[in-house]
C-alpha cells in the first residue's frame, strides 16, 4: 500500500495512510502486537521446544533422505550440549561453526545455546585469514567443520570436531567424535542459568557499507526473531503449519536461512529439506519429490526459478505453495514474470534496503 501524492495540491491536503506518522516520520504495523516471553530466565531453546505440535519429520537430507523426527531433536540436542560439556565448552565460550547446510547445522547451533555458549557462524569457503581473524575478534575457543577445513583450523591452536552431512557419513572415522556426541546420551549435571539477556550468537554484517561488523544477538533477539519471523508470518494461513515442508538453499550460516531452518520453523513443527547447496535442476528435482510447500529465496534463485518453469513439465513444482523472497529487493519485472510462471503460488517478499 503506498500513498498517491499530486505535487500540484498543497502539502497539507495530501492524504496520509493512516499507520503513518506525519509527526515521527514512523510507520506503524497494522497487525497487532505480538507477546513475547516475560521470564527473564528463557533461553531461546527452550522457547523454541515449549511450542506442541504434531510435526513428525523434522529435517531431511535432500540427497540421501537421511531424517531426524521431532521426536529425537530435542534429545540429539542435549545429548551433545552435555558431550561438548564434558569436552570443555562453557557457558559464555564462544564456538566456531565453519559449516555448510547439513540436517547436523540445526542440531549443533542449538546444542551450543542449550549450553549457554555462543555461536558465531561463518562461510566454509572462507579464507585461512577470514577464519583468523573471526577467531581472533570474538575468541573462539573451540570450532565445527567439515574435513575439508581441518587445516585450516589447526594452525589457530582450537579444538576442532569435523561434522557430517547426514546419516550415512556418521559411520566414517573422521566423524567418530561427532558420533559420540548426539549418540552418547550424556546428561548435563546442571543445566546452566540462561537469561533472555545473555549472548547467544554473534553474526557479522556482510560489509557492503565497509569492514565486516560483529553483531551481538541475544537470547532474547533470537527469541524476537522466531516469534517475528516464522511463527507471526505462518499465523496468517489457515492451514498447519506442521503440515508445511519448507526447502533449505539459503545457507544457515547467513541470517536468513539461521532464522528458519536452524532455529523459526522447528517450533512450529514444519519438516525442512536440506540441500548444502543450490543447483536449480536439483532443487527442481527436490521440490517434486518431498512435496515441498514453501520455498525462500534470494533473487538470483526466484529469476532461475522463473526461467526454468517455462520448460519444465506441468505436472511438476504442483507442491508449492508459497515462494518467498528476502535479502535484496527485487525489480517489478521479476516478480510480475514469476506471479504469470506460478499464478497459483503465494508470493511475498520481505523487502530490506535499496
Amino acid at each position: 500500500m503506498a500513498a498517491n501524492f499530486n505535487c500540484d495540491m498543497p502539502q497539507n491536503t495530501i492524504t496520509q495512510p493512516h499507520w503513518y506518522s506525519s509527526k515521527t516520520g514512523i510507520y506503524n504495523s497494522i497487525h497487532s502486537p505480538r507477546s513475547l516471553p516475560t521470564d527473564p530466565f528463557l533461553d531461546v531453546v527452550s522457547f523454541i521446544f515449549s511450542h506442541p505440535h504434531d510435526g513428525v519429520l523434522a529435517l531431511i537430507d535432500s540427497s540421501s533422505g537421511s531424517s531426524i523426527s521431532y521426536s529425537k531433536l530435542l534429545p540429539l540436542v542435549k545429548s551433545m550440549a552435555s558431550g561438548l560439556h564434558k569436552m570443555g565448552v562453557s557457558r559464555g565460550d564462544v564456538v566456531l561453526l565453519l559449516l555448510p547446510n547439513s540436517i547436523y547445522y540445526p542440531i549443533v547451533t542449538l546444542s551450543v545455546m542449550y549450553l549457554g555458549a555462543v555461536f558465531t557462524p561463518l562461510n566454509p569457503l572462507s579464507s585461512f585469514d577470514e577464519i583468523r581473524k573471526r577467531v581472533n575478534d570474538c575468541g573462539v575457543s573451540f570450532a565445527f567443520t567439515i574435513p575439508e577445513n581441518a587445516k585450516k583450523l589447526e594452525p589457530l591452536g582450537i579444538p576442532i570436531i569435523s561434522a557430517p552431512e547426514n546419516e550415512k557419513d556418521l559411520k566414517h572415522d573422521c566423524f567418530s567424535c561427532f558420533f559420540n556426541l548426539i549418540s552418547g546420551n550424556f546428561v548435563l549435571p546442571q543445566k546452566p542459568v540462561i537469561k533472555q539477556e545473555d549472548t547467544a550468537a554473534i553474526l557479522f554484517s556482510s560489509g557492503t557499507t565497509g569492514v565486516s561488523k560483529g553483531v551481538v544477538l541475544t537470547h532474547r533477539n533470537l527469541i524476537a526473531m522466531v516469534e517475528l519471523l516464522a511463527r507471526f508470518e505462518t499465523s496468517k494461513y489457515e492451514y498447519s503449519s506442521s503440515k508445511n515442508v519448507y526447502l533449505a538453499v539459503l545457507p544457515m550460516f547467513h541470517l536468513y536461512g539461521l532464522s528458519l531452518f536452524a532455529t523459526g520453523l522447528l517450533s512450529l513443527g514444519s519438516t525442512i529439506v536440506v540441500m548444502r547447496k543450490f543447483d536449480i535442476d536439483e532443487t527442481i528435482r527436490v521440490i517434486d519429490k518431498y512435496n515441498v510447500t514453501h520455498f525462500h529465496v534470494v533473487p538470483p534463485i526466484l529469476t532461475a526459478l522463473t526461467a526454468k518453469a517455462k520448460g519444465v513439465n506441468g505436472s511438476k513444482l504442483q507442491s508449492l505453495r508459497q515462494v518467498g523472497s528476502s535479502a535484496a529487493p527485487l525489480t517489478t519485472k521479476a516478480i510480475n514474470d514469476f506471479v504469470q510462471a506460478f499464478p497459483n503460488v503465494d508470493f511475498i517478499q520481505v523487502k530490506t534496503s535499496e
